[in-house]
């Protein structure tokens, strides 16, 4: 891949015309895979703003030009895409390890999953149409990983942490922030009534508003991956790739500028080029010019290090951080060891080279 950063915009796609085809989905409780899927389909050309049918009635469905999550058939030559049979069994690529095996994915497919890996790459082309073959993979696969493989998982059931674990692990707090708990809360409730009509309220509006909440939420996602990691990760790979020229170890890695997006892309870098030993500090400029050292988390983990800051220095700032490392220019260490700073480029490798040799401690 080049050095040259790639710069890709957004395409307006308001001015497509609308679809006479409709999309079939069932009634009732709705659901952030079905809420999304519809979504998808509504931003290629053939399903552009289609109309939504939501019914359980298969004789309703029938008339439909392609249905999602209800009428227990997937055949994409049928435009059927349902994942509530018996024998379902459909998963998305198997994951790459960084010793080059694959991994099983955790979730078999729901309706958005069915959805996004027959027409992901045409909604992903539909918004940035000079993403170049191999971007587009980049971000279909990314898009997967970081938001299409949660609402799979959630809705077929898979729990965050793996059972069988000795001794047992349990989660110390419940998150209901997520787009899965969203979309469930714009369900009506039980009890609601809409305060003008004195009914109920509409249920197939509420669908309308959790299928473009879905849209607001992938796009948001998909374009920080194009816009932002797609047009970083030459850089990152020339930094990677120029590790020996930063330091003899091959575990330090120099950003030409802070701010870029590089975590994911030198976890990608690693498995990649199947790098060991594996990077444990980034260099870079914060936007006040100072000099960072962060270390690289442990892929998986969102706040273990491969290998902290030494302990002697968290919490530690200026003068005195510098007398305790030895090392001139010094201005802080964060009390988690995760990060430091340092007035000067020199200054901050040698705060990298001096963690490698105490190793954590």
């Amino acid at each position: 891949m080049s050095s040259t950063s790639p710069v890709f915009k957004r395409a307006k796609i308001d001015g497509l015309p609308t679809s006479t085809k409709t999309i079939g989905t069932h009634s009732g409780t709705f659901q952030a895979d079905e809420a999304l899927g519809c979504w998808m389909l509504r931003q290629t050309p053939t399903y552009r703003n289609s109309p939504v049918v939501r019914s359980r009635d298969p004789a309703v469905l029938d008339t439909c030009d392609i249905v999602i999550d209800v009428g227990g058939v997937y055949d994409h030559e049928k435009l059927r895409y349902d994942h509530h049979q018996r024998d379902y069994d459909e998963k998305f690529t198997p994951k790459q390890n960084k010793d080059g095996t694959t991994s099983e994915r955790c979730t078999k497919l729901s309706a958005s999953g069915l959805v996004y890996r027959h027409y992901g790459k045409k909604v992903i082309k539909q918004y940035y149409p000079d993403l170049t073959e191999e971007m587009l993979n980049l971000a279909y696969e990314k898009m997967y990983n970081s938001f299409c493989e949660a609402i799979d998982a959630i809705d077929t059931g898979v729990e965050p942490i793996p059972g069988g674990l000795d001794p047992p692990v349990s989660l110390v707090y419940r998150d209901s922030t997520g787009l899965s708990a969203r979309v469930s809360r714009c369900n009506p409730r039980w009890n609601e009534v809409d305060a003008t009509t004195n009914q109920p309220p509409n249920s197939d509006e509420r669908f309308e508003i959790a299928s473009q909440m879905c849209g607001d939420d992938f796009m948001s996602v998909l374009s920080k991956i194009v816009e932002a990691d797609l047009p970083a990760r030459s850089i990152v790979e020339q930094a990677v790739n120029d590790r020996y020229e930063c330091d003899a170890s091959g575990e330090i890695i120099k950003l030409p500028s802070g701010g870029l997006p590089w975590k994911s892309e030198v976890y990608e870098l690693e498995h990649q080029y199947k790098i060991e030993p594996l990077i444990k500090y980034v260099l870079y400029t914060d936007q006040a010019g100072m000099w960072r050292i962060q270390c690289v988390s442990v892929e998986g983990k969102a706040f273990e290090n491969r290998l902290g800051l030494p302990k002697e220095w968290r919490g530690v700032r200026d003068q005195d951080l510098e007398k305790i490392a030895g090392i001139e220019g010094c201005t802080f260490c964060h009390a988690a060891g995760f990060i430091g700073g340092n007035k000067s480029y020199e200054g901050a490798l040698e705060m990298a080279r001096e963690a490698l040799k105490k190793g954590g401690e």
